[in-house]
């Protein structure tokens, strides 16, 4: 997975008040411990300052993790870090919940907040 990969654009309302939304349900990995995929939906949504992210590049992003062995945790934390630091927002909040395996639901979320 290269976080190279993501790509900003230039928030041209930059001053006013709003936030983004993204959702995917085309995310995948593979279990360390099986190396069976695993399937995800996928949240972030951000309040931007000077950058966006483009969509397109974070498709490729995220379809980049199809063959990496993550368990859950690393895998929210891994986005997380990668967009707080490409997209550099006022705050970010990260959703990642794993379709059930074994009966177990498992959601991971990451909030972060410019003082």
């Amino acid at each position: 997975m290269d976080p190279e990969i993501l790509k900003t654009l230039v928030n041209k309302n930059r001053g006013k008040s709003f936030f983004c939304e993204h959702n995917s349900d085309e995310l995948t990995s593979l279990c360390p411990s099986t190396r069976l995929p695993d399937f995800y939906s996928f949240k972030v949504i951000y309040e931007p300052e000077e950058k966006l992210i483009e969509l397109k590049s974070l498709k490729y992003y995220l379809n980049d993790f199809r063959n990496d062995e993550l368990y859950h945790e690393e895998l929210a934390n891994q986005i997380f870090d990668d967009l707080k630091r490409i997209i550099e927002p006022k705050w970010i909040f990260v959703c990642l919940k794993a379709k059930v395996r074994g009966g177990i639901d498992t959601t991971v979320k990451r909030y972060w907040k410019r003082i």
